[in-house]
């Protein structure tokens, strides 16, 4: 499960009336950075086969199949100060942060320790 809070689904609808179009966010994990796993967030114009679709406050995420193992359970958030604004993710699977804040590293599952 993904959990919007209310100011991460205000900024999905907000930018969606923007465009004028679109059906949410689509959420995904991408090898990246120094601590492997970076997060990828683009608009999602259709739903695609594989993905899964989670929703709060009329605001949707959609999370690729491949991608809902490294994101279950994560809360998304959109803070911001002045204007410095950002996504921000609380990943119960993320063990470590890289230093600049770019990249995290994935708990190894339980089955495979």
């Amino acid at each position: 499960m993904i959990t919007l809070t209310p100011a991460a689904a205000g900024r999905i609808r907000e930018q969606i009336a923007r465009r004028g179009h679109g059906l949410g966010i689509r959420l995904a994990v991408r090898k990246a950075g120094c601590s492997g796993w970076a997060y990828h967030v683009e608009y999602a114009d259709e739903a695609r086969a594989d993905d899964h679709r989670f929703e709060a406050e009329g605001a949707a995420v959609y999370v690729p199949e491949a991608c809902l193992a490294a994101l279950q359970g994560t809360t998304v958030d959109f803070v911001g100060d002045g204007f410095n604004q950002r996504w921000s993710f609380a990943n119960p699977n993320a063990e470590a942060d890289c230093g600049c804040g770019e990249s995290f590293a994935l708990r190894e599952p339980a089955a495979s320790r």
